[in-house]
């Protein structure tokens, strides 16, 4: 998974934020996020929700029974930064719950039926993040 994060990363920063593959046409940002134990700068490549100045971030980990480690980083250290295109944005984290939760993932499955795969394949809840600009 590293591999294929590095190479997109590497898409992602020759294209403007644009990449080809899985991820073609899709809204995708880098998160940047400090990891909760070992402290260190981690980057990792996410389709987003765009809702008004806000990014929605989904921790969907496709499917995955875990939660994935930036999810971790971010209720660790909810400060980051992210970049979109060839912006990047300081951005607080916090992570939305009950029926706003359901309402943006519900409206990320519907413009990307992945998502709802994702649902159906686990029994967590997956978590919805919201990333604000921060100065």
């Amino acid at each position: 998974m590293a591999d294929f994060n590095e190479q997109v990363i590497a898409e992602f920063r020759a294209n403007h934020g644009k990449v080809g593959g899985p991820f073609e046409g899709a809204p995708l940002l880098l998160l940047h996020t400090t990891g909760a134990k070992s402290g260190k700068q981690r980057i990792s490549p996410l389709m987003y929700l765009p809702d008004g100045d806000n990014y929605v971030i989904f921790a969907s980990k496709a499917g995955s029974d875990t939660n994935p480690a930036w999810y971790h980083n971010l209720k660790a250290n909810p400060g980051a930064t992210i970049e979109v295109g060839d912006d990047t944005i300081s951005v607080a984290a916090e992570e939305v719950t009950g029926d706003a939760r359901d309402a943006l993932y519900r409206k990320q499955a519907d413009l990307y039926a992945g998502f709802a795969d994702y649902e159906r394949k686990t029994t967590r809840i997956i978590p919805v993040v919201v990333l604000s600009a921060s100065s």
